[in-house]
């Protein structure tokens, strides 16, 4: 028997992440999402993709969740982006009311399933999502560091001219203007990158890093980025699903680890079959550290809006 890996909001992040996800070709895929004929028909597009690519048709959309059912993965993306007039609170209210009803539903039918948070607010969305499936903290994943630090490996290569391939980077703390790029931790082939890179020009692509989404958004116009972060979705998938024991940086509820209790923020994990596997814990420097427990702050405040 196939695997079986569910996707949640068909919009163009849980779309796109279908269609990589679809041509790894290991596991059946389900997209999930309430606009009627909007999953199925891209569920359609993507099985006959797969006579051209090489994938087997294992797409199914539907608007309800009993498809999904014994998924070893869910990876949730709905959620509505902050429109015009909209408060942050009325963003994060609305999105929780999401988060409430999508959590419900997959949890009844994959109450055994490893859950990967995309929708944002990100870090209370994961928050949100972990209160309400009553899982272990090992099986609600937040997925923001992966893309933030793709983010900050691209500007690197571009920057020294390299292959993104030799550009190893992380971004710690919350999914926002308060994210912690780590250009200490951050190497080139093993060279630190503040041995290659001057520290003002440095701090211009720590500040690009930061407003990353914010960018495309820009360019966009009326949407927001979906390549990047469906590529960085599929990457903590492949981790989860290959028992992999990556050690990626995610957004995870820490229990006393960094000095942060009770509150999901992005560290580096080992990922691997049963989830987050372990949260490394690496020694910051103070001021590094009161800038994670800056980011730590800024989530508080988030999820104390929503009561998780």
């Amino acid at each position: 028997m196939r695997r079986k890996i569910t996707v949640v909001g068909a919009g163009n992040v849980g779309a796109t992440t279908a269609q990589r996800l679809a041509e790894r070709d290991y596991a059946d895929i389900v997209l999930v999402d309430i606009v009627e004929g909007m999953p199925q028909g891209k569920a359609l597009d993507l099985n006959q993709s797969g006579p051209v690519e090489g994938y087997e048709p294992n797409v199914v959309g539907t608007n309800t969740y009993e498809e999904t059912a014994g998924s070893e993965i869910v990876v949730i993306t709905s959620g509505l982006p902050r429109k015009p007039g909209m408060s942050r609170d009325d963003l994060l209210n609305t999105n929780y009311k999401i988060m409430s009803d999508v959590v419900g539903k997959v949890v009844k039918y994959s109450p055994n399933c490893i859950l990967i948070v995309v929708s944002n607010p990100l870090d209370a969305m994961a928050q949100a999502a972990y209160k309400l499936s009553g899982f272990p903290r090992e099986r609600v994943i937040g997925m923001a560091g992966v893309l933030d630090s793709a983010r900050f490996r691209a500007f690197i290569a571009d920057e020294l001219k390299v292959s993104v391939e030799n550009v190893t980077a992380f971004v710690l703390g919350g999914h926002g203007d308060t994210m912690v790029p780590l250009s200490r931790y951050s190497t080139v082939a093993g060279i630190p990158i503040t041995e290659l890179i001057a520290p003002e020009r440095l701090s211009q692509l720590v500040q690009r890093t930061r407003d990353g989404g914010a960018e495309i958004v820009k360019y966009l116009k009326t949407g927001s980025a979906f390549y990047a972060p469906s590529a960085a979705s599929t990457e903590m998938v492949e981790a989860i699903l290959k028992d992999k024991k990556k050690i990626l940086p995610c957004a995870a509820y820490l229990d006393g680890e960094y000095g942060i209790k009770g509150l999901y923020v992005g560290v580096p994990v080992k990922l691997g079959a049963r989830g987050i596997e372990q949260i490394i814990q690496i020694k910051l420097t103070g001021e590094e550290q009161a800038a994670l427990q800056k980011s730590a702050d800024a989530v508080k405040e988030l999820v104390g809006v929503i009561g998780v």
